[in-house]
Parts: C-alpha cells; structure tokens; sequence
C-alpha cells in the first residue's frame, strides 16, 4: 500500500516519465527519416551519432555531483526540460553537427532523468512497494510510447520535420517547467551521500546491471535490424510491431511488478535469463518472419522483468547509497553500449547469426549469477528471492 506521504512523489513521477517516453519515442521515430531526407546522413554518420547518444549514459555518475548543488527532485524535472529542448531543436539544426550537439543534450536530459527516476523510486517507496510503483511506471511509459506515435502519425499530415520536432519537444518542455513547480518529498527520506560509491558487498547487483546493459544492446541494436535486413519487414509492419508491443507492455508491466512481489528477484531473474537464452537462439536459428517478430515481443516483455535487478538492490541497500549507487549502475549499465555495437556489426559481417549466440551466451552467464541472489532474513518476502 502507498503511503499518503508518498502519493506526491508518485504522481511527480508519473508525469515526468510520461513526458520522458513522449520525448524520446518521438526523437527515435523521427529520426532516421529526418537524417535521410533532411540532413543526408551516410550510415557511417548515424553510427557516430548513436555513440554521442549513448555517451550520457556512461557518463550518468555526473548527476551525483550535480546533486550537490539541486536537490534531486529539480534535477529530475531540468533533465525533462531538457530532452525537451534538444528534441525542439533538432529540426532547427539539419547538419551533421547540430544532429550531434542536439543529440547530445536530449540524451544528457533522458539518462539524467532515467537515473533520478531509479533513485527516487528506491528512496520514497518501501520494499515491498517498489517493484509495483516500478511496474507501474513502466506501463506509464508504454502507454506514452504508443500516444507520442500516434501524435506524430497525426502531425506527419500536415507538418514537416521541424514543426513536430518543435510540438513533441515543447510538450516534454512544458512537463519539465511543471515539475520545478512541484515538491512531492518529504523529510523522513535518509540523506544521501553524494560522492561515487562502488561497494564490494553490491557486486552483484553491479554484475547483472552490466550483463542486463549488455543484453539489451543486442535486442535495441540487432533484434529489429535483423527483422528488417534479413526478413524484410516494411515500415508498417515494424510500426504496427513497435504498438503491439506497447500496447501488450503497457497491460503486463503492472503484473510483473507483482509477480517480483509475489515470487521473488530470483525467481524472475531465472524466468527472464531463460528465456533470453531461447529467444536468442530461435533469433539465429528461424526462417519465419512470424516466428522472429514473436520473439520480438517475447523478448520485450522479458526485458521489464530487469526491474527485478533494482529492488534486489533496494533491498540490500543502504538506504543513503541509493542515489549514489543508482547513478554507478546506470553508468555500469552502458558500459556495454561503448563496445558491443561495433563489435556487434563485425561479427554481423562474418554471420548474422553470431551476435544472437552470443546473445544466449551472455543469458546463459547472467543465469548462473542469478542463482546468487539472496535477501535479508528482514526483506525476504512471499515466494523469496
């Protein structure tokens, strides 16, 4: 049950995360389209451009020194502010160096967010609690995926790029200004301490972030690649799999957040690793266009149940490291994203196949780290961990 006290900051967040998905399902959509057709972007462009978008990722750990001076809650809503200033900007700079700088600060606004977002959760929702308000949040985020898609198919009627760059972006804009507005905390929450924190006894949680950071390179980067270079799905058909999935994630969510209630971290940890390593070994193996989108699905529904990785955490936490701690996992998390793209397109080059079993491989590893979860006597909840 949600504490009256805490009702604020659900809300609060609920509304920043909302405007968060507008925004950067907005940019993704537009995107490629706008760097083709607009900006005349060559494939080796684009690449350099993912890389700066995944830069603030890494560089996530910066928000704690930034928390020095904002409370986190600010940093919160001037993160939203600003995915919406650099979504707005972006149809206002067609060149390779404005796509860059305007990727950049969307970016720096969507980590920023996504790392405060983590930790106020953790900090202002008891243990038994935070697996459903993440669930929820999640669903929240479906939901506004599928709305920012439809907002553009409306806007693709009769604007072009800048003008629904400059919608999209002023929306997430006008939600970050409504969030410095807000103060949804409350003085029962621990201070944190904010300084860079790696500590021995959170080694795993710091294992399975970066082995879950790097399984999702492999579903964003390679999962719908394939479909489309190797079965050829159309646009539509690829839109018509990006709402399905929503739409599916947006009823499930909620209920994996119960189900890490009612049957523990391990339990959904050991489902979800599983399962990866099926997935990923019907990726490789299939020749049924029907089969690889299934997994598609499949393997996008799994990927919510990683929240199971940050109540593990909140669980064993100090509750002063968590804001620290969340910032190091985030950056951990994109560890990943620095290599495994462009080790990931070589090995494509030699077999398709093989970054998909190398996929099943990470799964089989992250399985075995599984198996180490174990909570407090003090957490331990229905079904254990």
């Amino acid at each position: 049950m949600i504490e009256d006290t805490s009702r604020p900051m659900l809300r609060f967040l609920a509304v920043l995360t909302a405007a968060s998905m507008v925004g950067i399902q907005g940019y993704t959509i537009l995107f490629n389209n706008f760097a083709v057709e607009a900006v005349h972007l060559e494939g080796r462009h684009v690449g350099i451009v993912q890389s700066f978008r995944e830069l603030p990722g890494f560089l996530a750990l910066l928000a704690v020194y930034v928390m020095l001076f904002i409370r986190e809650h600010r940093l919160s809503a001037l993160s939203i502010a600003l995915l919406g200033v650099g979504t707005a900007l972006t149809g206002m700079f067609p060149s390779y160096g404005g796509v860059i700088l305007t990727t950049l600060l969307m970016s720096f606004g969507f980590h920023f967010y996504e790392t405060t977002n983590q930790s106020l959760t953790l900090q202002y929702f008891a243990t038994h609690v935070s697996p459903l308000v993440l669930g929820r949040l999640r669903s929240i985020a479906a939901a506004s995926s599928i709305a920012s898609a439809l907002l553009i198919w409306i806007l693709g009627e009769f604007m072009e790029f800048r003008g629904m760059f400059l919608v999209v972006g002023g929306l997430v804009f006008l939600a970050g200004c409504w969030g410095l507005c807000q103060d949804p905390t409350h003085t029962s929450i621990p201070p944190q301490r904010l300084k860079m924190l790696v500590r021995r006894r959170y080694w795993l949680f710091y294992v399975l972030t970066f082995l879950s950071g790097a399984r999702r390179q492999i579903f964003t980067v390679f999962s719908i690649f394939m479909l489309v270079k190797i079965f050829h799905l159309s646009v539509r058909e690829v839109t018509l799999l990006f709402l399905v999935n929503n739409a599916i994630n947006w009823f499930l969510n909620p209920l994996i957040g119960r189900a890490v209630v009612a049957f523990g971290e391990r339990t959904l940890c050991t489902v979800e690793y599983l399962g990866v390593i099926v997935i990923f070994l019907v990726y490789a193996t299939t020749t049924s266009k029907g089969v690889a989108a299934g997994m598609y699905i499949i393997d996008a529904i799994l990927f919510n149940f990683s929240i199971a990785i940050r109540t593990y955490f909140h669980k064993i936490a100090d509750p002063k490291d968590i804001a620290p701690s969340t910032a190091v996992g985030v950056t951990i998390n994109h560890m990943a994203a620095v290599f495994l793209p462009a080790l990931g397109g070589i090995l494509w080059m030699i077999d398709y196949r093989i970054p998909f079993y190398a996929g099943a491989g990470l799964g089989a590893i992250s399985l075995a780290f599984a198996q180490c979860i174990r909570l407090p006597a003090r957490v331990a909840v229905k079904g254990g961990a």
